[in-house]
């Protein structure tokens, strides 16, 4: 499998300066592409899995399930235990994402991401 490392013209270029900008600039800027964005996925996980209060939302699901295993009904049980963790693991596995629509959506999480360095914005460059 070969690569083409030739420089494409096309593609404009980013700096390495972390912008400070606020929120409606962010919310202008991201859709017309004047950013790039840079997102710790395993800072993003920890955020939205506390944001989100997903073990507490989970844990009683998998109970649940677990007790109903136990009480005679397992294949509602194992339904409930499997989607729980399915769904766990699908919200982690998208945090990154999740983290970029709420900060789009809400000016506190945005200004959060970026004071505690989950989310850098760049300034694209043509």
């Amino acid at each position: 499998m070969t690569t083409d490392t030739r420089p494409n013209e096309a593609t404009p270029e980013i700096t390495h300066e972390t912008l400070s900008v606020t929120h409606a600039e962010f919310c202008r800027g991201l859709p017309a592409g004047e950013f790039s964005l840079i997102v710790d996925p395993v800072k993003a996980r920890k955020y939205i899995r506390q944001r989100l209060f997903l073990l507490p939302l989970m844990l009683p699901v998998v109970g649940i399930g677990a007790a109903l295993a136990i009480s005679g009904h397992p294949w509602i049980g194992l339904a409930l235990i499997l989607g729980g963790g399915f769904v766990h693991r699908i919200v982690t596995h998208q945090a990154p994402k999740i983290l970029l629509h709420l900060a789009i959506k809400d000016q506190r999480t945005y200004f959060e991401a970026i004071e505690y360095e989950m989310l850098e914005v760049r300034l694209r460059q043509s």
